[in-house]
């Protein structure tokens, strides 16, 4: 019969994402383990590989939420208010995502050199046609304007992503941090008259 586990994936992920982060991709599964207070062998029986554990602790393996609300969205309600709402879960889920993301480019953006670029596909394009593929389905439906929706939906997750970078560098001990409410609002309101129909 064999033992009950005594530590579960979770911990094992936390402790995984708390050495790379302070090491980036260098950190060696040995460390992970100790960290973890298991033996490498428990570590490989959870996760095959040292990259599957990275994409794991990346938290890239299921589709955001946000593609999904848009998605479910189209046609439905108010178009701007839409835009916020995904707006909205797109940043709460990019502060965990990006400096997760900048370790695997620490590694280089050629996949020659940075084999864990495959393994992830590409994120930001999927995200890119996620919110193209929203934008083109409301300007068929009139409810926007017609816009080339690759160009807009780079500029506008540009936008956002640039958000989340400013708010990684200076949100820690600093209590006037942009609120995303407010970034988002804001954004549109510069950007809205542009998509209104």
């Amino acid at each position: 019969m064999p033992r009950p586990r005594t530590i579960t994936d979770e911990q094992i992920v936390v402790a995984a994402r708390a050495a790379f982060l302070e090491q980036g991709f260098s950190a060696t599964t040995a460390e992970i383990a100790r960290r973890a207070g298991v033996s490498e062998g428990t570590l490989f029986k959870r996760f095959a590989t040292k990259e599957d554990l990275f994409e794991e602790v990346m938290g890239l393996r299921e589709s955001p939420a946000w593609h999904a609300e848009l998605s479910a969205r189209v046609g439905e309600g108010d178009v701007r208010r839409n835009l916020e709402r995904a707006f909205l879960l797109y940043l709460d889920s990019a502060r965990q995502i990006v400096p997760n993301l900048l370790l695997v480019f620490s590694r280089g953006y050629a996949p020659a050199h940075n084999p864990l670029l495959e393994r992830l596909d590409n994120p930001m394009r999927e995200d890119t046609q996620a919110l193209a593929s929203y934008l083109r389905a409301e300007v068929a439906r009139g409810r926007i304007r017609p816009v080339d929706a690759e160009m807009t939906a780079l500029a506008l997750l540009g936008a956002l992503l640039h958000f989340v970078h400013f708010w990684l560098m200076t949100h820690r001990g600093n209590p006037e941090t942009l609120d995303a409410g407010r970034y988002v609002r804001g954004l549109l309101d510069l950007l809205w008259p542009g998509l209104e129909p």
